[in-house]
């Protein structure tokens, strides 16, 4: 029998979460205002009132990312894929403009598709590029990067969390050595944004990128954070907005959903932090107690990790079978990445981290935010334990 949609629930939140109602009343006072529509870069008095609206936004969002950050530190983006591609083009772009010899680039080989993806593109534009892998724990430590910088190195783009296992990088470490290198330093910090707290000027990056759908705000929106004076080359052109570095015009009614999200979460993030990693924690326990269920880092409790993303592979499935048994039982759950849901192959992440193919290819990610029901874990666990059990 196939459920109704209002009879599953949602454990796959690390993909997209549901709008906020902060969001939701954000929008519908911007639909029901005057100003909805106008362009912001429009003379006339509609369009200044637009502007005033987005800068309004625009304040907000910088001040959820740390007590220093100036309002035009933050290029608003269409989601975090754009602002992934355009951090890292452009800051190696810039760099390269000033220092010639500035012809290498450094990701990690746990990043998002949004980065990798984009190894190529660098090949053809003329740089080189490294990828350093993470310990078993999935961790970058700061002493393989350090083997890998050297002069003529760009930029390093290291996430601030992993979007599948969960697993927080120390990027305060790894900035510090790109800088001692003379190369700037980027991460992704959308699966981390306010999830956990962190400051910019403490975490010492040049650039950040954050997504909205993954807090509640609308898949159309996103945002870089770019600190001033940090060499940046604009990757297309076209109308001038965001002082150059981000053609077309704003989407200023996601702007103020963002900004309305920020407002809502950013006082409360290291409380919620600490519940959800608790049920995170009864989770993995639960799950691990049955010994065919694993946490793909190991002990869970060694490692530093987002408090919504539970990461485990079990012995003798596959991950498309678990998840569609799951799902005809009410749990919607995922493998990891829904940008790459659609591969055989099994999880990059899991397998640069260590694990062999024969298990990561049987991989589960379950993931929530304040919004769970925690007795919608329990039952979920027990299903999950007595699926793996009745194969044994």
């Amino acid at each position: 029998m196939r459920l109704r949609a209002n009879e599953l629930v949602n454990l796959d939140y690390a993909a997209s979460t549901p709008l906020r109602d902060e969001a939701i009343q954000a929008m519908a006072s911007y639909d029901a205002s005057p100003l909805a529509g106008a362009n912001p870069n429009s003379l006339h008095s509609l369009g200044r009132l637009a502007a005033q609206e987005l800068e309004s936004s625009r304040r907000t969002i910088a001040r959820s990312l740390g007590r220093t950050v100036r309002p035009h530190e933050v290029i608003l983006t269409a989601g975090g894929t754009e602002a992934n591609v355009r951090s890292l083009m452009g800051i190696a772009e810039g760099m390269r403009q000033r220092d010639h010899n500035r012809t290498r680039v450094i990701v990690s080989a746990i990043e998002h598709d949004s980065i990798l993806d984009n190894i190529p593109e660098f090949h053809r534009r003329g740089f080189s590029v490294d990828v350093v892998a993470p310990d078993r724990q999935g961790r970058v430590v700061p002493s393989s990067l350090a083997e890998l910088l050297r002069e003529d190195v760009a930029l390093v783009s290291i996430m601030l969390a992993n979007n599948e296992t969960g697993v927080v990088q120390p990027i305060d470490e790894l900035s510090r050595l790109a800088h001692d290198a003379g190369a700037c330093f980027h991460t992704d910090a959308i699966q981390g944004y306010l999830h956990i707290p962190f400051d910019v000027s403490s975490l010492g990056v040049d650039a950040l990128s954050l997504a909205g759908h993954k807090v509640g705000a609308p898949v159309s929106c996103g945002a870089i954070y770019l600190k001033q004076g940090t060499p940046f080359t604009a990757i297309s052109h076209g109308g001038g907005q965001e002082a150059g570095r981000r053609p077309g015009t704003q989407d200023v009614r996601s702007a103020v959903a963002l900004a309305a999200v920020a407002r809502s979460l950013a006082p409360h993030v290291a409380l919620e932090r600490k519940r959800l990693g608790a049920l995170a924690d009864a989770l993995y326990l639960k799950l691990t107690a049955s010994g065919r269920i694993h946490a793909t880092m190991g002990d869970p409790h060694s490692v530093d990790r987002l408090p919504g993303i539970v990461s485990v592979f079990v012995d003798g499935w596959e991950s498309e079978d678990l998840i569609l048994k799951l799902d005809s039982l009410g749990f919607c759950v995922s493998a990891g990445s829904a940008c790459s849901s659609g591969s055989a192959k099994a999880s990059h992440v899991l397998t640069a981290m260590g694990i062999p193919q024969s298990q990561a290819s049987g991989s589960l990610r379950i993931s929530f935010d304040d919004r769970v029901d925690p007795q919608s874990l329990d039952r979920f666990a027990q299903e999950l334990v007595g699926l793996v059990q009745g194969r044994a």
